[in-house]
């Protein structure tokens, strides 16, 4: 498309749960719901409109060993893109990726800074790694680092104890949360155990990741305290996985990683039933590919979210949890286009038709 070109998107747009329209059009890069006056130049997409799909944990510049270089991070960028994410919470990145957001073909980065871990307690070369008497100086900066969230490890291993405990004392959490809510950040955190959860909770964490040690008993003090969860349930079920590889060495650790996977889909029904809000996440960049947003959406679906809620995980709500516009007037012009629609089946979400970022058609 040229840039005086005109996008016109027809069939059927969800610009709402509630809110489906004939029509848009994209003038500018931008959506307009007006037809606009003497457009020649007019390429027409038909089919069913979604807001730019959500993944709202992904690592950008990231894989399993550590940072990564620009060419292979935007190789993960383009993949999440070409799967129709086209916006990214980063939940957590050693890489310096502000590059990105000069490219116009490029998903959009939300950063929250550099994982928080404690001394060897987290996956190497990931996370600052320090002690509790720094945790309050380094949540400053990396609450002025990214935009507008902060990532903390709350659980790991405990190779002393052979399982999963907290990593940090609740005073501790309880000030650095504090310090980045008065720096306008908003705080997440790593945490598969149960244990750790109370003490975020109760110290004002705004989200859990992962999520797995969520119980009947934590489930109404989240939902009064309204702490969003992202259950990334593509990376729970590698628990299994690791769990074998960890059985002799940390025979309680790996016991315990079955359990949380065992239950999985009955802590995140659970969770949305009681009025959590769930998102969509996929973890992808440690260990686990890129692309796999529909992926999430569908096992969501499995664990017993109505297909509707699902997908608002990943577009309407998402979005407007993380303060981005989704298919508004005059908002910038990110959607995904699919043959049929998604709300009758979500795994319609893992092939999209047309991909339009910015205004124009990249995939």
């Amino acid at each position: 498309m040229s840039d005086g070109a005109v996008l016109h998107v027809k069939g059927r747009v969800l610009a709402g749960p509630d809110d489906v329209r004939d029509e848009l059009w994209v003038v500018g890069g931008r959506i307009s719901y007006d037809r606009p006056a003497g457009a020649r130049d007019v390429r027409t997409v038909t089919g069913w409109a979604l807001p730019g799909l959500v993944d709202a944990h992904c690592h950008v510049g990231l894989d399993a060993h550590g940072p990564v270089d620009a060419e292979t991070a935007e190789k993960q960028a383009l993949t999440d893109r070409d799967t129709g994410t086209l916006l990214i919470r980063d939940a957590g990145s050693p890489s310096d990726t502000r590059w990105i957001d000069d490219r116009a073909d490029l998903p959009k980065i939300i950063r929250a800074g550099r994982h928080i871990a404690r001394t060897r307690r987290y996956i190497r070369n990931y996370a600052w790694e320090i002690e509790p008497d720094d945790l309050v100086a380094y949540v400053a900066q990396e609450a002025r680092r990214g935009d507008g969230w902060v990532k903390l490890v709350g659980d790991w291993i405990d190779r002393d104890l052979g399982d999963l405990a907290p990593c940090w004392p609740r005073e501790a959490v309880t000030a650095a949360i504090g310090e980045a809510h008065r720096l306008g950040a908003r705080v997440t955190a790593h945490c598969f155990a149960e244990s750790s959860l109370r003490d975020l909770v109760e110290a004002g964490i705004d989200c859990v990741e992962h999520a797995t040690g969520l119980s009947e008993e934590l489930i109404p003090l989240f939902a009064e305290r309204g702490v969003a969860i992202v259950p990334t349930l593509v990376n729970i079920a590698t628990f299994p996985k690791l769990a074998e590889g960890g059985e002799t060495k940390f025979p309680r650790w790996s016991a315990h990683m079955r359990r949380l996977h065992e239950r999985r889909y009955d802590t995140v029904r659970g969770a949305y039933d009681a009025g959590i809000p769930v998102y969509v996440g996929t973890d992808a960049g440690g260990s686990l590919a890129h692309g796999l947003v529909a992926e999430e959406v569908a096992e969501l679906v499995a664990a017993g979210i109505p297909p509707l809620a699902a997908l608002s995980a990943t577009t309407w709500g998402a979005r407007a949890w993380l303060g981005r516009p989704g298919l508004e007037e005059g908002a910038p012009a990110d959607l995904v286009v699919y043959e049929a629609d998604p709300r009758a089946d979500v795994r319609v979400l893992a092939a999209p038709r047309r991909v339009v970022l910015n205004g124009r058609v990249v995939g």
